[in-house]
């Protein structure tokens, strides 16, 4: 069934929560995770051009795909690209000619796209307990509420003036979103009381490369189908399972398509995937977005203008990126992800007497909680994996009710 097209007004439905929940989402996206792309495109050996061209790619077209689908859908619904497959590519991408790397990269979104349109990838997630959607997201998130503590360790005056601004704001302030009085202590107090090395900025205005990509079949099994996987078992999951825990009813075929066409625009540019962002998705659909969930698509559409504005600075982003503590995002981030967990460990492990799917779920958590990886697929997929698989030896019966009409 197709989306329908509704004409909607973003300024009518702009909310100092939504706006709050969109510049928060942005903030953590474009300074806590382009460091990422930077070390990985440093440690492969890129040039600077390239790494400016691939942080262009990723915000630009990532961005525009939230902005997009935000509109459209009425949801909010969050683009970027893969932090995982960034990740990976550190230790990779050096290995190829950087125009197979781009083939490659095709070839991944092209994977996606075909998953999408078939809607192949819908009948997928249909099969999979919400139980067990419920516990990876949860246990995948973790790492974002336990970054408050190394956010404390590392800054304990600021972060601890950013945590208990949290709390007091929640109780004395409930109208207000807690978290935007949080960060602001937490950033006022830094640039007073922190230590800031001295950044020279960028020397003039870069435009991005365009490059044609190369095809092989290692670059292929190495890259491609790496990328594919966590696009779509790790961050398309990520989103979805978030949305379906909020009420809402996600394009999961459209979202999948568009994250296909993304990967294969991106990688034009040397971007490894622009695609939906299951992070940034989570903390615009939360309550931190305000009460009223029909207007928080307007957080998605402030994260994406953020972000594509970033894309085409990104010049001189990798000057000034730095500038803004790992350790205070790191803390921010956890602290806007509170509600989000709260609710995804609620829907994982129920505590009703009758409960399906629990020890799946308790299997999905955990393995997404670990880390772990194998095959250079991260922890989301195979705690997926692994949760339908002990669900299917454990709970068969209530596996084929789910599957009956």
């Amino acid at each position: 069934m197709k989306t329908k097209l509704n004409l909607r007004n973003p300024i009518r439905d702009l909310t100092q929560e939504n706006f709050s929940a969109g510049l928060l989402a942005a903030i953590f996206g474009c300074v806590a995770t382009s460091l990422i792309i930077i070390n990985s495109g440093t440690q492969a050996g890129l040039t600077d051009g390239q790494i400016v061209s691939w942080l262009f790619s990723c915000w630009f077209f990532g961005g525009c795909i939230g902005v997009y689908l935000a509109w459209k859908t009425g949801q909010p619904i969050s683009g970027a690209w893969s932090i995982p497959a960034a990740v990976m590519l550190g230790g990779t991408l050096g290995i190829f000619p950087f125009e197979e790397a781009v083939g490659a990269y095709f070839m991944a979104g092209a994977i996606v796209f075909v998953l999408g349109v078939t809607g192949f990838v819908n009948r997928i997630i249909r099969l999979i307990p919400m139980p067990i959607i419920m516990a990876m997201i949860a246990g995948a998130l973790m790492r974002f509420a336990t970054g408050i503590m190394g956010g404390l360790s590392d800054l304990p005056l600021i972060a601890g003036a950013t945590v208990a601004t949290y709390f007091l704001s929640l109780a004395l302030l409930p109208r207000l979103t807690p978290i935007i009085p949080a960060l602001a202590v937490g950033l006022s107090l830094f640039f007073v009381f922190g230590e800031t090395a001295p950044v020279a900025t960028a020397a003039q205005f870069q435009l991005p490369g365009f490059y044609m990509p190369a095809f092989s079949f290692e670059a292929f099994i190495a890259i491609s189908l790496p990328v594919a996987i966590l696009v779509v078992g790790a961050e398309n999951a990520q989103a979805t399972g978030v949305l379906m825990s909020e009420g809402y009813k996600p394009p999961v075929n459209t979202m999948t398509t568009l994250s296909g066409v993304g990967g294969m625009v991106a990688c034009f540019f040397g971007a490894h995937n622009a695609n939906i962002a299951g992070p940034m998705t989570a903390i615009c659909s939360s309550e931190v977005a305000g009460s009223e969930k029909e207007k928080r698509y307007v957080a998605s559409i402030v994260c994406g203008l953020i972000c594509l504005t970033f894309g085409v600075l990104s010049s001189y982003a990798i000057s000034f990126i730095k500038l803004v503590p790992l350790a205070l995002i790191a803390t921010v981030a956890g602290l806007a992800m509170i509600n989000v967990l709260l609710q995804a460990l609620q829907l994982a492990f129920t505590t009703e007497k009758k409960a399906s799917f629990q020890l799946g779920a308790f299997t999905a958590f955990v393995v997404a909680l670990s880390g772990v990886s194998f095959l250079n697929i991260t922890a989301p997929f195979w705690a997926l994996v692994a949760g339908l698989g002990i669900t299917l030896i454990t709970e068969k019966q209530q596996f084929k009710q789910l599957l009956m009409p």
